[in-house]
């Protein structure tokens, strides 16, 4: 049998590969939020920043016809 995976309202983030400078998010990927693609990107945030260190500042963007942008 052939299911199909639904995912919605999930998503996945992988090493940024490409990252050359310190404004490139460490993480990149995407998720779906109630059927919406958006790409997702992740930074690590330096130590001490957070009392639960370590930790990732994120940010969203809706995926449109444009390439994802490189900051």
């Amino acid at each position: 049998m052939d299911k199909k995976f639904d995912n919605t309202n999930r998503g996945a983030i992988w090493k940024n590969e490409d990252k050359k400078t310190d404004t490139q998010p460490d993480f990149k990927g995407s998720i779906n939020v109630d059927g919406k693609e958006f790409f997702l990107n992740a930074w690590k945030r330096k130590d001490g920043a957070s009392p639960k260190s370590p930790a990732l500042s994120l940010s969203v963007m809706e995926k449109t016809e444009q390439k994802m942008p490189e900051n």
